[in-house]
């Protein structure tokens, strides 16, 4: 009998100790959500990933990355990225759900994941802090996160980091590194044509770096170009 009770005290003792210690790490995480409600992050998990991988390559190397405020940005790039990456941005509480079963259906028909169905802010979550890793483990952590962001930021504040911090090419992050890398322009001056075209690319943006006659991208920049006006910005 003393071994059971025994047992069963070093189970809750081991029980409580992990749930101190994920308590713990996700309010590590909530910490940092919080301060970056007013200030802007310097550098994301996803950026970090990037330049380790060029500096293995060229240890001098860096990212083509420059902040710039939401008010800076093109009106067009923000409504090609609503329409191309989540049309109900402005609705949803950070999942959509109708976007996730068809995104669930498709994986199903295919035999494969080929797509995920994630919101802008899920995509925010794991750019700052997660791996590339594609897990049930790393998806929960995602819609933590995502959480998080909902409950403690705007969407407009939401979607001005997304902007900032979102990869555009081998080194590119953000609008304003994106604009200049392709066009030579600011994000600020970016017209339909051009925000259409930075949207697509965006689900492969190191391959379209590098393969920019697809002509892939370029119908699907057409199609999101037809739909623009009708895109719902915060």
């Amino acid at each position: 009998m003393r071994f059971f009770v025994w047992l069963w005290k070093t189970f809750c003792y081991a029980a409580g100790t992990v749930v101190a210690g994920l308590a713990i790490y996700e309010f590590w995480f909530l910490a940092q959500i919080l301060y970056w409600v007013d200030h802007n992050p310097a550098t994301t998990s996803v950026m970090e990933t990037r330049l380790d991988a060029l500096r293995q390559k060229n240890p001098h190397a860096t990212l083509e990355h420059d902040w710039v405020p939401y008010a800076r940005i093109s009106g067009e790039l923000k409504r090609a990225i609503i329409v191309a990456e989540d049309a109900k941005f402005v609705e949803h509480d950070g999942f959509d759900w109708e976007g996730i079963q068809r995104a669930l259906e498709k994986n199903q028909r295919r035999g494969r994941i080929v797509a995920g169905g994630s919101t802008i802010t899920q995509q925010l979550a794991k750019n700052l802090f997660l791996s590339g890793e594609r897990s049930l483990l790393r998806k929960g952590q995602e819609a933590i996160l995502a959480s998080m962001l909902e409950a403690t930021m705007s969407k407009r504040r939401i979607f001005e980091i997304y902007l900032n911090v979102v990869e555009w090419g081998e080194s590119v992050f953000g609008a304003e590194a994106a604009a200049r890398h392709y066009f030579g322009a600011s994000a600020a001056s970016l017209e339909s044509e051009q925000a259409a075209r930075l949207a697509a690319m965006l689900p492969r943006p190191r391959y379209y770096d590098r393969n920019r006659d697809s002509p892939y991208l370029t119908s699907y920049s057409d199609s999101i170009l037809v739909q623009m006006y009708a895109a719902q910005i915060p």
